[in-house]
């Protein structure tokens, strides 16, 4: 599943290339599970719309869409709606010119005032499109936690202190930091020196301190190299991302650890494969 570098990567592409863009009509699939706002008011609702900004909010991207303006294309006109897309495990958001040939698993194509289309693309069908409408007064789409590039070290902390679980386990909750994934929670792990199965909540302040260091780094590293291609995972162009030619023990069970060549071992914590070196984490 797409992880936040990689959703980050997707919003960021797509945002340049189609920001300030009218959608002019929409196309939706006949299948129900994409849809987690039925598909006629979906289509309804996006008909018409200005895309105002394209960006991550966990492991979401969200659309802000606002009438298009084109009675008085300078008017500053109010937020309409926000379109939220969740890529699932295989869902891909793909530009392209209407001349190039439809993929198959194709669930969703905004047609767009360029000529160019914005299309969903999910082969097994576990993204997510929905629509927000945000009240008068009321924030916009927020995600289920914090937000763990901007959080500071000391509300960091705090979101672990008495947690009986694996840290392993917390950093994939969601309530708790939204955007963290299987492959960022072994890497961050690794480079704080913590073994993943340890107790969130026994972990002292500088332990803590130190992974939220490696956190907050490993994520910015990861977006700057175009996130971890390691399954289907490629951006708004169909681009492949790097990361994945920096990972330090994720997918390297039996391999010698970078650092000290112990060979990296791999174990299940919380239903997720967990890999590690024994020498370097304690």
């Amino acid at each position: 599943m797409p992880e936040l570098p990689e959703v980050e990567t997707v919003a960021n592409g797509v945002n340049e290339r189609i920001r300030g863009e009218a959608i002019q009509s929409v196309w939706l699939s006949r299948y129900k599970e994409p849809f987690k706002t039925p598909p006629r008011p979906m289509a309804e609702a996006l008909t018409g719309t200005r895309i105002d900004r394209v960006h991550r909010v966990g492991k979401h991207i969200v659309f802000d869409l606002s009438n298009s303006g084109n009675d008085n294309p300078g008017k500053a006109h109010p937020r309409k709606a926000e379109w939220i897309v969740h890529l699932g495990m295989t869902g891909r958001l793909l530009v392209s010119p209407p001349d190039v040939p439809v993929p198959p698993h194709t669930h969703a194509i905004l047609h767009l005032g360029s000529g160019r289309e914005l299309r969903f693309v999910d082969a097994r069908r576990f993204g997510r499109l929905a629509l927000n409408l945000p009240s008068d007064g009321k924030t916009g789409f927020q995600g289920p936690g914090r937000e763990p590039l901007t959080i500071s070290v000391e509300d960091f902390a705090a979101l672990f202190r008495r947690r009986r679980l694996s840290i392993k386990a917390a950093l994939l909750n969601q309530r708790l930091l939204h955007g963290v994934g299987n492959i960022y929670a072994d890497e961050a792990l690794f480079r704080a020196g913590i073994r993943p199965i340890r107790m969130a909540g026994r972990l002292t302040r500088d332990q803590l301190g130190r992974l939220h260091a490696s956190l907050q780094t490993i994520l910015r590293e990861a977006i700057r190299l175009g996130g971890s291609s390691v399954s289907d995972y490629v951006d708004a162009d169909g681009v492949a991302g790097f990361f994945q030619l920096q990972h330090r023990v994720y997918g390297r069970s039996g391999e010698p650890c970078l650092v000290c060549r112990t060979p990296i071992r791999r174990t299940v914590i919380g239903g997720r494969g967990t890999h590690y070196c024994p020498a370097c984490q304690d």
